[in-house]
């Protein structure tokens, strides 16, 4: 039997055996371990699938949720939403977040302009537009209302994600979709 190849098996030998098991046990205390801590120290995803964002003030800094949520009702937080965009968020009686923004940009030239309390409306002060709370057109030459964002709160992070449905102001398909 010359053309035959040997029958010898390579094995493990015991030693290899024991320090593979003792590596695997090593492995999975560690990364069981480690997930946790590092889950609390990566902070959380700035897009998600959806295509929303963190809300977060001028400097990048996120804001927690109940920052926002310990102003009085009808308080109006200016935060950074979509493309750094201002957003306007509103806080309800109830104590929760209006679903929707109102994104801070004027429809006559694009100018940001502030709310008026006294007068509860947006005023923008370039050319005189007026917009009602829910940011409709109460005075020209700003052609069209504000452009809104979906609001929702998680956990301690208020989420900003694109409007693309019918706009519930005008039961039309938004100017900005």
């Amino acid at each position: 039997m010359e053309g035959s190849l040997p029958l010898e098996s390579p094995s493990m030998s015991r030693r290899q055996l024991l320090n593979f098991l003792t590596g695997a046990a090593v492995a999975a205390t560690a990364g069981a371990t480690l997930y946790p801590v590092g889950k609390f120290f990566i902070p959380p995803s700035e897009v998600g699938e959806d295509g929303s964002i963190i809300a977060k003030d001028i400097n990048g800094n996120i804001i927690p949720a109940e920052q926002i949520l310990a102003e009085p009702p009808g308080t109006r937080a200016l935060v950074a939403g979509l493309a750094g965009e201002p957003t306007y968020l509103t806080v309800r009686e109830d104590g929760t977040l209006h679903p929707w923004g109102i994104v801070d940009n004027c429809t006559h030239l694009g100018c940001t302009f502030p709310w008026n309390g006294n007068d509860n409306q947006f005023q923008c002060p370039c050319h005189g537009s007026r917009y009602d709370a829910q940011g409709k057109v109460l005075r020209g030459p700003a052609p069209l209302p504000l452009q809104l964002a979906h609001v929702q709160v998680e956990g301690n992070y208020i989420r900003i994600s694109p409007w693309t449905e019918t706009d519930p102001r005008t039961g039309k398909q938004p100017w900005w979709v």
